[in-house]
């Protein structure tokens, strides 16, 4: 379990070190949050090709050889993304390490039940959660102290130690499966289609905020390709002899209820896990390691959350009540952090950490203890992949969608600002001539001073317009929570 604990916790670690860094690897690169959409977009797309044959790799290779590969693939793309110097270098290394990730989570799992039986294998689950929320605790907290000390490359290279550690043990412990009938053939042809559909599909919620409205028709168009795409390949895997994917089991109310709720989850918890560091470190100018432990604090609250539901959660025989719980907890976060004031101290966002931090414990953990129980051993590795496959989908495009609204609102706040900050105001004209008379005394020279002042209202009215696009994108964020609530308390399937 330590084992198995550790495969998984590198990839939850990673992916926490990647949102929280977002920003500061766009600036490393020097990219958009259009091109980085792009960097998003491949890492989610080598991981579900991978996940979408991970059956099949691994009856056809034994999960020892096929997770001691995968973890290579994903340090090999680590060490590819800390030596990108541009765009299309990390959109490659980021691929490689998707390929490699997409095989660590569903395989993890599936090996619980593949080892652990009867009475050890709910010990077993219980500390595979305790395992994956450590990860998501350490994760920021290491990220914001790589990148004061060491620059931004430095969270792709902290991950690596601990995969190479993953790597030995994989390889020295692991079980190989046994070989089944199904693992003959490769099967190119639905994995193209497969991969030309969540491309197409990638690339369309990429562009979707920038030409929605300038290029309409390419966009239906770029979305239809994927769509349909998509379409022929679940159609073939439904009827095919043996497929990639098992539908046909998973054609559950309750697994796909379940299904739906993850989504939500997953959406809401990138989303959310973006903004932060960006409303404490330029909204709030708070140092970057000060962002990380505080996130890492949310962390520290849903692991505690778990702890205590794994010595209650029996007795609560109704779970529905609890999982709205979360969705209002994520509101209430929304809420209080878009209404901080502009110099708000680090206590101020306490309160709003720990309903952030219980979120996470009263929602995913009631949905995914509810959502595999209609299926059995023999399809519960089936069902896992094709929840891994969504998790996948819903990250890429949440976090892209994040860093998109968040430039659009900064840039019109910004605009708003400027209109009304003008020289000719006498408010500003005062606090002009005071700033200027404070810099004079200084040893500044009047022009240096007049320059000085200028520079030192336009950082301030990039931190409050940072601040105010903050505030707009957690109230959105407030509505797709209230939207989450009542979609949780209407469904009839997980109570």
């Amino acid at each position: 379990m330590a084992l198995l604990g550790l495969i998984t916790g590198v990839e939850f670690m990673e992916n926490a070190m990647f949102v929280f860094a977002a920003s500061h690897v766009m600036g490393g690169i020097g990219a958009s949050p259009r091109d980085f959409a792009l960097v998003l977009a491949s890492y989610a797309v080598g991981s579900m090709l991978m996940i979408v044959k991970q059956q099949w790799l691994a009856h056809r290779f034994g999960y020892r050889r096929y997770l001691t590969v995968a973890l290579s693939l994903f340090a090999l793309g680590a060490m590819g993304s800390a030596a990108a110097n541009g765009l299309h270098e990390l959109v490659l290394a980021r691929f490689i390490q998707g390929v490699g990730g997409g095989a660590l989570f569903t395989s993890s799992r599936i090996l619980v039940n593949l080892m652990f039986k009867g009475a050890e294998r709910g010990r077993a689950i219980r500390y595979f959660m305790i395992g994956v929320f450590s990860a998501s605790v350490l994760g920021p907290v290491l990220a914001g102290a790589l990148i004061e000390w060491a620059g931004w490359q430095s969270i792709f290279l902290g991950i690596v130690p601990p995969t190479l550690v993953a790597v030995v043990g994989a390889y020295l412990l692991l079980p190989d499966a046994e070989p089944r009938s199904e693992a003959t053939a490769l099967a190119l042809q639905p994995l193209l289609l497969f991969a030309g559909a969540i491309i197409a599909l990638q690339l369309a919620l990429s562009e979707m905020r920038y030409d929605i409205f300038a290029h309409p028709l390419r966009l239906a168009l770029l979305a239809l390709v994927g769509a349909t795409l998509l379409l022929g390949f679940l159609y073939q895997q439904w009827h095919h002899q043996t497929p990639m994917l098992h539908l046909r089991p998973l054609h559950n109310p309750v697994y796909l209820t379940g299904l739906g709720l993850y989504f939500m989850y997953y959406v809401l918890s990138n989303f959310s896990s973006y903004l932060f560091p960006i409303l404490a470190e330029q909204a709030l100018a708070m140092p970057t390691l000060t962002a990380g432990q505080l996130n890492s604090f949310a962390a520290l609250i849903s692991l505690l959350g778990i702890m205590v539901y794994l010595r209650l959660g029996a007795k609560l025989p109704r779970k529905k009540p609890m999982m709205v719980g979360g969705a209002v907890a994520i509101g209430l976060s929304a809420w209080w952090f878009a209404h901080l004031p502009p110099n708000a101290s680090l206590e101020w966002l306490l309160p709003g950490l720990v309903a952030k931090g219980l979120f996470g414990v009263l929602l995913v953990i009631p949905v995914a203890g509810l959502t595999f129980r209609g299926l059995d051993d023999a399809h519960f590795a089936h069902g896992y992949q094709s929840k891994n496959l969504m998790r996948q989908l819903a990250f890429s495009m949440s976090s892209g969608l994040a860093a998109v609204l968040m430039q659009n609102r900064q840039f019109a706040t910004h605009a708003q600002l400027s209109a009304a900050v003008q020289l000719d105001n006498p408010v500003m004209g005062d606090w002009m001539a005071r700033v200027q008379g404070w810099l004079l005394t200084q040893g500044y020279d009047a022009a240096h001073a007049h320059l000085a002042a200028q520079a030192l209202l336009e950082r301030q009215l990039a931190q409050q317009a940072q601040l105010l696009a903050c505030d707009d994108l957690y109230l959105l964020l407030l509505g797709m929570a209230a939207l989450t609530a009542v979609m949780i308390a209407a469904q009839r399937k997980l109570a």
